[in-house]
């Protein structure tokens, strides 16, 4: 079967994000089945494809941006400790995370996607590390695939508890042995590496006071015997965090995940709020990846992570939201926001970051972290990924001098327009592909039943 055209025409401004970080006035996208065919302005394109889109140059229409890290079961219990610091909180919510079904993972999966996607998310991955009762990572897959996200799905785990010194209650940590068998379940049945892929699976051991050093090492050994598998964790998110791997390893968060082989170009840890300049040095010779979550660690009074230095450096940035019981949103337009101005806040300095700076760590930025080349920007032969927002609503009344500015200074609270994979999953502010309305009233149900 021949691919379907589809033409999205009479742009405002076409903010592609491609190497010369081109903005195109009336511009124009031409998509073959799932894959863009030609960039650039509506007089340039054909005038004819079997779907056209005409935005009637009020739009402005970018990359999706894309979510690196994520907790999405989390959705199932926000606000339920809004005061704590990452050990206590983590303390109070672990139990309530126990008593977790299938039917929990797949409603708080779903729902998570829809607050994406309405954000402006095309691509999103998601740490899934406590797998109680009957759950499983393949709950969030099938969730996922109906809503129709893009998803890199990270098997977490936990293999310490309690007794054995580490932080989860010992109902929740997991055999090292079927943890890794499971692991490669998951590799062989789910994980496509092919271009334009829709699921891929990473690795993720949770975090240095949760695992031992030889899950690290095995799982690395694991990932890396297969194609484009690639691994993520957390590190250094708060000083209890570097002070527990001081105590426990003799060795700075850094230095920890260099001495267990978790420093490479397939590697991208969370927030690394409180990593020094030689460990920053390090995520850049390396090639390792963070990911970047402004919100959560301003929740948790974590800090605030030297991004403009790791930039500097030359390391890989992308954004994340974190679980949304930590943040306790999902939106990652709005998390584009708040990283330009802590970037500024923590420098003292207006130049930190730049509107423009923020969407590229958002969009480029996530598909680097992510070891994907065929998402980020818009160009020919990439994914056809492309979000859009009217810049006739309300948040952009006065910006029209630079609207591109404005999408992340002025507040606009959702997307106009999505399209992932080449399909409309947002049509005019609203879901195509699931019912919103009952999906939020199934997931409240689920997160009252589990708290009660």
């Amino acid at each position: 079967m021949t691919p379907r055209t589809l033409l999205v025409k009479n742009i405002h401004t076409l903010v592609t994000m491609d190497d010369q970080r081109r903005e195109i006035a009336d511009g124009a996208i031409l998509v073959r089945g799932n894959v863009i065919e030609e960039v650039g302005t509506t007089a340039d394109l054909p005038s004819t494809a079997e779907e056209v889109v005409d935005l009637k140059g009020r739009y402005l229409v970018l990359p999706g941006l894309v979510n690196t890290h994520n907790h999405f079961c989390q959705i199932l219990t926000r606000a339920v400790k809004p005061d704590g610091t990452l050990f206590p909180w983590l303390k109070a919510l672990y139990p309530i995370w126990a008593r977790m079904r299938s039917t929990d993972i797949y409603l708080s999966a779903q729902l998570a996607a829809a607050e994406l996607l309405l954000s402006g998310c095309t691509t999103s991955s998601d740490h899934l590390y406590i797998l109680p009762n009957d759950c499983t990572i393949d709950d969030e897959i099938r969730a996922l695939t109906d809503i129709g996200m893009r998803f890199t799905a990270v098997r977490g785990s936990m293999s310490i508890g309690e007794s054995q010194g580490g932080l989860p209650p010992d109902s929740v940590v997991e055999d090292e042995a079927e943890i890794l068998k499971d692991s490669q379940r998951l590799i062989e049945h789910y994980h496509d590496i092919s271009r334009h892929s829709m699921i891929r699976i990473a690795l993720g051991p949770c975090a240095p006071f949760t695992i031992t050093e030889d899950l690290m090492r095995e799982s690395a050994q694991l990932a890396r015997s297969y194609e484009g598998v690639r691994l993520h964790t957390h590190l250094a998110e708060n000083a209890d965090d570097v002070a527990y791997s001081i105590e426990h390893y003799d060795k700075r968060p850094g230095e920890w995940a260099e001495s267990v082989g978790w420093l490479k170009d397939d590697v991208w840890h969370a927030h690394c709020v409180q990593l020094d300049a030689r460990e920053i040095d390090l995520f850049a010779a390396t090639g390792t990846g963070v990911a970047h979550c402004p919100c959560s660690n301003m929740r948790l009074a974590s800090g605030a992570a030297p991004i403009r230095g790791m930039i500097e450096a030359g390391v890989h940035v992308g954004l994340g939201v974190d679980g949304a019981a930590s943040n306790d949103a999902c939106n990652l337009i709005h998390e584009t926001r708040q990283a330009m101005l802590m970037a500024r806040l923590r420098e003292t300095d207006v130049e930190a970051m730049t509107a423009r700076q923020a969407l590229e760590i958002a969009t480029r930025g996530g598909s680097d972290v992510l070891g994907r080349d065929d998402i980020g920007h818009l160009a020919p032969g990439m994914s056809a990924d492309f979000i859009a927002f009217d810049t006739l609503r309300k948040p952009f009344v006065g910006a029209h001098a630079n609207p591109v500015a404005a999408l992340v200074l002025c507040q606009t609270d959702h997307v106009d327009y999505s399209w992932v994979n080449g399909k409309l999953v947002v049509d005019q502010g609203r879901l195509t592909t699931v019912d919103y309305d009952a999906l939020a009233e199934k997931t409240r149900e689920a997160a009252i039943r589990l708290s009660s």
